[in-house]
């Protein structure tokens, strides 16, 4: 008796090279699905850690249930295939336009994002078996798997790679799923018309042309799909919106001024932004003698260079900043310069693009005087900036006499976020002295003033000061009841327990609050 497999009946032949050209192609564009949920989960709802963690697990399990579910189909393989990456290519190219749309207008976002990984994931978890049984008639066993399975793991690398480093900053979140979604779909096509011998289903071709279209022309919609999204997403009017290798960074504007946010997050309003960085930079300007060297870690919109640069005995400010998007926008875009006092454009500023965990490291100079005014800690990336490692590494770059300011969240909303601030700032074998200030867009928000030796605090404020006087920073000092010291962990490299607390303390306001 022949063996069927010596001998199929309607072999492939040559399209063996189409099928495993597609096997790269369709792990590329898998990945980039994975990445992108990810990353605008975490741009809505914040925590990038959980929201990666969660959004790969969904999606490796529903790869899995695919995986599991594609041993039931058993006739017409190149058809299912094909059919199968025309639905992966409008599913996971739509998935931006989605997950925005779902954030605005559903409630339930949390059931969109997951409903829609699970089904991306198990329409992708069949495309690899399908390929496998479509081509083991063609090779050995362990040739067929070793092929398909180098081809699916190189083009996770290529996703991997493109993502960071040019779909995010280049071509943005929206388009990319149209671009990639088209891809998936441009398999489909040049499937179906090389195999059209096979399938014998003339509208294969056509339902596949018509997902492409479709696709394309969101593809050149794209942006103002964004801006609409945005649009949704902002109280006021968004006048320039950019993604960063790091961050999505939106401007807008509305009768109370220009505001800034980060991955959706209000980082300053130009109605009271003043308050916060005259209460960030003065009171711990003040109580160094000789503050000749200034040192900005985090502040890439260069308000606390701003207020730096009003004292005429700060010679040198150095601002570190991970982002050279947020430095460009705030040196020279003429309108948003302008809120900084052209500061970042000061003969005695220097500006640096570096990650600041690793620059304190391998930097060496010694400053009087550091402002750090990162994020609040909704991430584990942000969570390391306020580690002991991390202060450990600030105390090594203070001179003499020396202090720093340390942005702190709120002490009222997070209040043992604050505080595990405080403890850690300490533990790290820094004096801590913590203050806060009224800030009517953000209410109380907390700093922490840092030395090696204590610290004498001082009226001696430049001229020209919108907010601060003698008198009110004081009463800075002075903690209410509702804010005073409660019991924390220090927050260490390892355990990151201020993220924690920081999320508890503002998902209980936003539970709470009366509006």
């Amino acid at each position: 008796m022949d063996d069927p497999r010596a001998a199929p009946a309607d072999p492939i032949g040559a399209g063996t090279g189409v099928l495993l050209i597609s096997v790269f192609t369709i792990a590329t564009c898998g990945l980039i699905y994975e990445l992108l949920a990810g990353t605008i989960a975490s741009y809505l709802l914040g925590d990038s850690v959980t929201q990666f963690s969660t959004v790969i697990g969904v999606y490796l399990f529903s790869m899995g249930v695919g995986s599991y579910l594609s041993r039931h189909v058993r006739r017409d393989l190149i058809t299912r295939f094909i059919e199968i990456e025309i639905l992966v290519g409008l599913v996971g190219g739509l998935s931006s336009p989605a997950l925005f749309f779902a954030f605005t207008e559903i409630n339930a976002f949390r059931v969109v994002l997951y409903g829609w990984v699970t089904a991306t994931g198990i329409l992708v978890g069949l495309e690899i078996p399908f390929l496998i049984r479509i081509l083991e008639d063609e090779f050995p066993l362990h040739d067929l798997v070793s092929r398909v399975l180098s081809l699916d793991y190189l083009g996770a690398l290529a996703a991997s790679l493109l993502f960071p480093l040019w779909l995010v900053p280049q071509v943005g979140l929206m388009r990319s799923s149209f671009v990639f979604g088209g891809l998936n779909v441009l398999v489909a096509v040049w499937t179906s018309h090389r195999f059209r011998r096979h399938h014998r289903r003339p509208w294969l071709t056509a339902q596949a042309c018509a997902a492409l279209v479709a696709l394309g022309l969101g593809g050149v919609l794209a942006d103002d799909l964004m801006t609409w999204s945005e649009r949704r997403l902002y109280e006021d009017p968004v006048i320039l919106s950019r993604s960063s290798p790091y961050q999505r960074i939106v401007l807008t504007r509305g009768d109370d001024g220009v505001r800034l946010f980060l991955n959706g997050n209000l980082q300053f309003s130009t109605l009271d932004e003043y308050r916060y960085h005259e209460a960030l930079v003065h009171p711990g300007l003040a109580t160094v003698a000789a503050p000749r060297r200034a040192l900005v870690l985090g502040g890439g919109d260069g308000m606390a260079v701003r207020e730096l640069l009003k004292d005429d005995r700060v010679r040198e400010v150095t601002l570190v900043d991970l982002d050279p998007m947020m430095t460009e926008i705030f040196r020279d875009h003429e309108a948003f310069a302008a809120l900084n006092g052209h500061a970042l454009h000061s003969p005695r500023v220097e500006v640096v693009n570096a990650d600041a965990f690793v620059w304190l490291e391998s930097n060496r100079s010694r400053y009087d005087f550091v402002v750090v005014d990162f994020p609040d800690p909704r991430s584990y990336s942000l969570g390391k900036l306020y580690t002991t490692t991390f202060y450990r590494r600030l105390a090594g770059r203070l001179n003499p006499g020396g202090a720093a300011a340390i942005q702190s969240t709120s002490p009222l909303v997070s209040r043992r976020a604050f505080w595990c601030v405080v403890e850690t700032v300490r533990a790290a074998g820094l004096r801590a002295k913590p203050y806060h200030a009224a800030v009517p867009t953000f209410g109380e928000w907390g700093y922490v003033l840092a030395s090696p030796e204590p610290l004498a605090l001082s009226d001696a404020f430049p001229p020209g000061l919108r907010f601060l006087t003698p008198a009110i920073a004081r009463s800075l000092f002075e903690f209410p009841a509702d804010m005073a010291p409660v019991p924390v962990d220090v927050n260490h490299l390892n355990n990151q327990i201020l993220v924690q607390y920081h999320a508890d303390g503002w998902r209980q306001y936003a539970r709470n609050r009366p509006y």
